[in-house]
């Protein structure tokens, strides 16, 4: 009876004595190191409400700057609208650079928002983790309990007990502690889940950092590329709007001589190709960019082999995606290898065909063309994964203004030449129509 008594106790005072030993399993871990982020961050000065009033005022701050984004491009749009002038292009880097300084903000304001939800989440995780310690002696107490009540037999049990009430109240605790250990299990089991969806979700926003880190980087030194782009039109023009025409005009003769060399080039390789070599119809690739209709900023601008008076009434040999703005961050469509990141661009005011652009070899035969861009982030050799940063969008080469244009060849096709007046190497070869291959 004695013994039925110091049982019931001492199952009553089993959370008790959890609780003590979890307190001291947490001190270990924090005189060790390994438990010293959760804990700053639970004693620090920033409570979880506190954390949540800054995240929302960066929420709003960043949401000021995007909106100021959004009205930066929409002037960049009709100032483009207004025709080619020296005035126009002057405002044109003017407002491109305004949109940089912007973005940049957008930029410091994330990494800050972001840096704030990774606390927050660290808060959480610093939570989980006790509640699973907790929890993982609670379902050790029990099977240490379960275990000396199951090596003995039950006619073991109905003898030492002298009622059969104190043999069935017996059997009934053990009943209740295999009841008890499920719970406790399938408590401890969506504890974990949830810790391990808050890493996901924590090393998610990590990346994030890595990559507006990356957009810092790369907007500064283009920022620093259209000042000088700036100060070259003037020069080169001597601020006169006439200088400015005939060089446009010159230009324009240029890049078009040099597009009709480039199609009879790709015209004779597609003529020889053998067709079967065709990679099948297939929706492997996603998009560089989003595009609104799926939370993005950009649009399809001239689908390929469309028609229009930019090209001269020739069919375009890929798509184009605007309404980036310069330094928006473009990402590899898919798993592959970098074969070519070059510059068509003579200098700051001669510029032609691709300009900046990066070129990726993938499965199937199929190799992506990022072209036009404002600065590359990848090195040729490099392997990339579906969706990296590969660079950033831009109006390199020629282009009448910041867009992307996405190219797809087949590979065994390709060759790379050197066509004056750009420098440089051009690819040519055999083209397929991206949206063929694009996920919806």
């Amino acid at each position: 009876m004695k013994r039925s008594v110091a049982w019931k106790l001492r199952l009553k005072n089993w959370k008790g004595i959890i609780n003590y030993m979890v307190r001291n399993y947490l001190r270990a871990l924090l005189v060790l190191g390994l438990f010293s982020i959760s804990f700053s961050l639970s004693y620090g000065q920033e409570t979880p409400e506190e954390l949540q009033k800054a995240i929302q005022e960066k929420t709003n701050a960043l949401q000021e700057v995007n909106q100021k984004i959004q009205q930066t491009q929409k002037d960049l749009q009709e100032t483009a609208e207004r025709g080619k002038s020296l005035q126009q292009e002057i405002k044109t880097i003017d407002k491109n650079i305004s949109g940089l300084n912007l973005s940049i903000k957008g930029s410091q304001l994330n990494i800050e928002k972001l840096s704030l939800e990774i606390k927050a989440l660290q808060l959480d995780i610093g939570d989980a983790e006790a509640n699973i310690n907790k929890k993982k002696e609670a379902v050790g107490f029990l099977l240490q309990e379960l275990q000396k009540k199951d090596n003995r037999t039950l006619l073991a049990v109905i003898l030492q007990n002298q009622s059969l009430t104190e043999t069935l109240g017996e059997i009934q605790q053990l009943a209740d502690f295999n009841k008890g250990l499920s719970t406790e299990v399938s408590e401890l089991q969506s504890l974990n889940d949830q810790l391990n969806d808050k890493l996901d979700i924590s090393a998610g926003k990590k990346k994030k950092v890595e990559l507006e880190n990356s957009n810092l980087k790369y907007r500064r030194q283009i920022v620093e590329v259209q000042k000088s782009d700036r100060q070259t039109v003037l020069a080169q023009t001597k601020n006169q709007e006439k200088t400015y025409q005939i060089l446009i005009t010159d230009l324009e003769k240029q890049q078009n001589i040099l597009q009709d060399d480039i199609e009879k080039i790709e015209d004779e390789l597609k003529a020889k190709f053998d067709i079967s070599l065709i990679p099948l119809k297939k929706k492997m690739f996603i998009w560089p960019v989003k595009l609104k209709d799926i939370g993005g900023v950009g649009y399809i601008t001239q689908h390929y082999g469309e028609h229009s008076y930019l090209y001269r009434g020739k069919p375009h040999n890929g798509l184009d995606i605007g309404g980036l703005g310069i330094g928006t961050p473009i990402f590899a469509a898919a798993e592959g290898t970098v074969t070519a990141v070059d510059n068509n661009d003579r200098s700051t005011w001669n510029k032609y065909q691709y300009g900046k652009y990066v070129l990726i070899q993938h499965e199937n035969n199929l190799s992506t063309l990022y072209a036009h861009l404002s600065s590359q982030a990848v090195k040729k050799g490099d392997a990339v994964k579906r969706g990296d940063l590969i660079g950033y969008s831009g109006k390199t080469g020629y282009a009448t203004g910041p867009h992307l244009h996405l190219g797809l060849y087949i590979t065994s096709s390709i060759q790379f030449i050197s066509k004056a007046p750009a420098v440089g190497l051009i690819p040519v070869g055999v083209i397929l129509d991206p949206e063929d291959y694009l996920e919806k």
